[in-house]
């Protein structure tokens, strides 16, 4: 018996809250930057879009594929709607928005670092061990959604069958 959406779903934020709020807190709060200027606020827009991509991301993978982010309850349908149209890996680019914007926000280099750092695991993560995973469990049809979908951001290269 799989334990409701409603305790699965919220379970499943701990990964991004831990590597996008608990990680740079860690880094900052010991030398928090001063208040940033005026100018400074426009690095909250890639902040904003991430946390809306992100959000947009795990509503699907709960809605339409039933499942959640959480390697222990993967969705199990398969999601090529909304971002995924876009980008294959839409809460990972939010992610990395989220923390980019952070790092630009708050002037701090650990964080700019931080970001570096947790996009190139997020790339490694994905080649070696996610999309071997879903080729196994969705076959041709994952193979068709990566002919047409980027993995990262780019332009299409083909038409999306869903």
């Amino acid at each position: 018996m799989r334990v409701p959406l409603l305790i699965r779903a919220p379970l499943a934020t701990v990964i991004p809250l831990t590597v996008a709020g608990v990680g740079p807190w860690l880094l900052l709060r010991r030398s928090l930057p001063t208040v940033p200027s005026a100018w400074r606020l426009v690095f909250a827009v890639p902040m904003i879009a991430g946390l809306a991509l992100l959000v947009w991301s795990i509503v699907l993978f709960a809605v339409v594929g039933r499942g959640t982010l959480a390697p222990l309850d993967p969705p199990i349908a398969f999601v090529a709607r909304g971002p995924y149209r876009v980008t294959r890996n839409p809460m990972y680019v939010g992610v990395t928005l989220w923390l980019v914007g952070l790092a630009l926000l708050t002037g701090a280099r650990p964080l700019v670092w931080y970001a570096v750092i947790v996009s190139l695991g997020f790339h490694l993560f994905v080649t070696l061990v996610e999309e071997p995973g879903l080729r196994r469990r969705f076959g041709e049809s994952y193979e068709a959604y990566t002919r047409s979908v980027p993995r990262w951001l780019g332009r299409r290269r083909g038409t999306l069958v869903t």
